[in-house]
């Protein structure tokens, strides 16, 4: 049967208790059903006035539509109690009044420190009461009557609430009338939660009078108002409407009579938390939106849900999901923004229309970051095809000598799950504007859409366009998007810019697609993990011989494996410089390639005048190349002021990529600013305590400030961190035994007769030995890293543990042999 509304003549369900419509009262043809709270009995009880022949009563403590709440003295068992006497229409029928019993046995069995504790349940001179703890505090209610909590203050009220209900759920009683006012704050902070005793069981029949509606109307879930049947989401739906007040200040559903509040519950959403306090995190307004969802099955499902995001963000992380839902809300309100400024447009002065629209910008764009690209794809599988549609677009973007700094790929990844406002980001990167965009695949076509912001003082959406190709022009269409944002940004192109970035190549899409599937498996840096990408890289080579980017994989990985010391330089260097220079014939116009081999001739050829070319060429390629590794060889040159400097510029491209960090630190570390380096490492462990090299070189500069101890801990931490339990218990025997020398001397001797047997970094053998005081024995090693071909060696002379060898002719002679310069810095 359907109901009409006797206000709006609205059809509803002939179970509803309120108009969805207009949120009235409604009438059926067998009950009137009230949305008012209970009315308490006017009769009260004096002081001194025993109950039950067992309790005395002290005071009242207050009065409520769900009964009149005493302090009262437990004579038998010596303690205070609160008794809450219910309104005799709770309880003259006696189904009703046995229900009421069985649910008090029930709330009673609940025992948690967040739960006030109900004693028992029984009737006095024909009034029904419940019997439970006294609790000394005031409540929520009369908290935030003096204005919102505190956020931490808030957050902790929040999670021990939640912790209560979560008990309570896992025994299936459900509270039904969660609001402000039914939780209590001891003395201690201690938040409880009231009136478990009038819950009832979930799944049991409605403790009401036919008709009646229980729950103070402002916390009801739609559910609840509409009369229907309700479960535990009820509870989370209250406690959601608490969260708000707690956060916000207010209530979320208001009204001067009862059926706006029902109606604004049924209909509206309420105004965000962040409008009303601009401090609070956006991380909360998600965790209360869901709360507050309408739909039950949109809501959080558990108690146990909600717990873990109250906990994760009172870590001070942002759960995944609420990520998540902060993207897209992020995205969705960048596109109303968009929308609204098109209509408003139409409507203003053709003058004004003009000077927005048309004039753009009034300086010219020379600093950028293009933020990941969002995968739209719908296959998590193509993340990483959508993270490196976000590279090339920075990389074609770098060539362009009038963009002053574009930030790198590593660094901007950075901020792949922020919940960071556009404005937020481009202060903390320095950028004038942002790039952001989304990527869809779908067989061999892929569209992107990019966006140019202008993010300072406020965003201004700049311009905007689709881009949709066969994957074999997936290149081209990078480029054209660069050409595009450097016009839009009002950036003159250079002639050869414009050739490179209109003469990109068609692809094959199973190189391409082999190439990436290579990158990605390489990404745990482990031997296995290197195999199976040159296994993807040969075949991306095998569909195109040609392939410059494929060649210049396989060369990076040769690399890698060697610099992690899996294998050994004279096999590694070499294949590194065959693959490189094959990409570098097919494509000279490649600055990573070119960056490659400088690092290649640097590192393994010791061709110190063909380093320098290849680093120059690179930067001319791509002004925006900020290497760090450029500056530790100007260091090696002994040319400090420019190694700074170069430095200076990878740390403004790419502040946030670990490498450029490592880098930093070891160069302040060999420019003898040791406490500069200290800051430089512990900054690096807080995000990676688990680096190797940041424990290596802390002990190297503990042994200076002769800190024994602590540099002997950092040798063994660095150890623990690459997994070789073997040396790190040889320092903790040789350090028992012999002292701190004894222990360097154990671990040098351990990985020596190692390298009888397998591949070991003869460079770390002699540092050993030399941090031992065993000179002669680290002269050895290091001319045997010098017939090794070791990466190590070009920074022989800046590494600071060596610095005792310095001036033995030995070492000078290795200086000599390997041409490199001799003296100060």
């Amino acid at each position: 049967m359907r109901i009409i509304c006797p206000k709006c003549r609205h059809e509803n369900p002939d179970e509803t208790r309120f108009c969805g419509k207009c949120g009235a009262p409604l009438k059926s043809a067998e009950a009137v059903f009230v949305t008012k709270t209970l009315i308490t009995t006017k009769e009260s009880l004096q002081k001194g006035n025993s109950v039950s022949g067992r309790y005395t009563i002290i005071e009242e403590l207050g009065r409520g539509g769900m009964g009149i709440v005493y302090k009262a003295e437990d004579i038998r068992l010596k303690r205070t109690v609160a008794l809450k006497f219910l309104p005799p229409e709770l309880t003259h029928i006696p189904e009703v009044k046995d229900r009421f019993m069985r649910e008090a046995q029930a709330a009673a069995a609940l025992d948690h420190p967040n739960i006030c504790t109900v004693y028992e349940f029984d009737q006095a001179e024909g009034k029904a009461f419940i019997s439970m703890a006294y609790i000394e505090g005031q409540s929520l209610r009369k908290k935030i009557e003096s204005g919102p909590l505190e956020l931490d203050e808030a957050l902790r009220i929040a999670l021990q609430a939640a912790q209560g209900l979560q008990i309570a759920h896992k025994k299936g009683i459900v509270h039904r009338d969660i609001k402000s006012a039914n939780i209590m704050v001891t003395e201690d902070n201690q938040a409880k939660i009231m009136d478990f005793g009038l819950a009832r069981m979930a799944g049991g029949t409605l403790i009401t009078q036919e008709g009646m509606t229980m729950g103070t109307i402002a916390y009801m879930s739609p559910e609840q108002a509409r009369g229907e049947e309700v479960d535990h989401r009820t509870d989370i739906w209250s406690l959601g409407v608490v969260l708000y007040e707690m956060f916000g200040g207010q209530l979320p559903f208001k009204g001067e009579q009862d059926q706006a509040v029902v109606y604004s519950i049924l209909n509206k959403k309420p105004k965000p938390i962040t409008d009303l306090r601009s401090e609070i995190p956006v991380s909360i307004e998600q965790v209360v939106n869901k709360a507050l969802e309408k739909d039950p099955d949109k809501r959080y499902q558990n108690t146990e849900e909600l717990l873990d995001d109250l906990k994760s963000i009172s870590a001070g992380i942002v759960p995944e999901e609420i990520k998540a839902r902060l993207k897209k809300a992020k995205l969705r309100k960048r596109k109303r923004a968009i929308l609204y400024a098109g209509a408003v447009g139409l409507v203003i002065v053709i003058a004004v229309l003009a000077l927005t629209l048309f004039t753009g910008r009034a300086e010219a764009i020379d600093s950028i970051a293009v933020l990941p690209l969002e995968n739209l794809t719908g296959d998590t599988e193509k993340e990483f095809f959508v993270d490196v549609a976000t590279e090339e677009l920075i990389s074609q973007l770098g060539q362009i000598s009038g963009l002053r700094r574009v930030i790198s790929r590593t660094t901007v990844m950075n901020y792949k799950e922020t919940d960071k406002t556009l404005s937020e980001i481009a202060r903390e990167l320095n950028v004038d504007a942002v790039v952001e965009g989304s990527v869809q695949q779908a067989g061999d076509r892929v569209r992107i859409q990019v966006r140019l912001i202008d993010a300072l003082p406020e965003e201004q959406n700049l311009w905007g366009q689709t881009y949709e190709r066969a994957m074999s022009d997936v290149l081209v269409m990078y480029g054209d998007m660069a050409r595009a944002i450097a016009d839009k940004a009002q950036i003159n192109l250079t002639a050869d810019e414009l050739t490179r970035l209109t003469r990109a190549r068609q692809v094959n899409p199973e190189a391409y697609e082999a190439l990436l599937m290579g990158m990605q498996k390489a990404s745990p840096l482990t031997p296995q993990a290197f195999d199976i990408a040159l296994e993807y890289y040969e075949l991306a080579l095998k569909k195109d011989p040609n392939y410059a980017a494929a060649h210049l994989a396989v060369a990076t990985t040769w690399l890698f494996r060697n610099q992690l010391g899996y294998t050994a330089p004279r096999e590694a260097g070499p294949k590194a410089k065959a693959a490189v220079l094959k990409a570098l014939e097919l494509d000279s116009t490649l600055a990573d390639a070119h960056r490659m081999l400088a690092c290649v001739n640097f590192l393994y050829e010791w061709d110190w005048d063909g380093a320098e070319a290849e680093w120059k060429r690179a930067i001319e390629l791509n002004p925006n190349l900020g290497d760090s590794v450029y500056s530790h060889f100007l260091w090696v040159m002994k040319r400090p002021e420019e190694a700074m400097a170069q430095m200076d510029r990878a740390l403004q491209l790419d502040p946030l990529n670990e490498v450029v960090q490592v880098h930093h630190a070891f160069l302040l570390e060999s420019a003898g600013r040791d406490d500069e380096a200290l800051a430089q490492w512990r900054k690096l462990l807080r995000t990676s305590p688990q680096h190797p090299m940041a424990h290596w070189d802390f002990s190297v500069i503990y042994l200076r400030k002769a800190m024994y101890e602590e540099s002997l801990a950092e040798m063994k931490a660095h150890y623990s961190c690459l997994g070789d339990r073997e040396v790190e218990e040889a320092l903790t025997q040789g350090y028992a035994q012999s002292g701190y020398r004894g222990a360097m001397r154990r671990a040098a001797d351990l990985l020596a007769a190692r390298a009888r047997k397998t591949y070991v970094l003869s460079f770390d053998v002699a540092a050993l030995y030399t941090i031992a005081g065993e000179n002669a024995q680290a002269l050895d090693w290091l001319e045997k890293s010098l017939e090794e071909r070791s990466p190590h060696m070009p920074y022989v002379d800046a590494y600071m543990e060596l610095a005792p060898l310095r001036s033995d002719p030995r070492f000078q002679d290795i200086l000599r042999k390997m041409n490199l310069p001799m003296g100060g810095k």
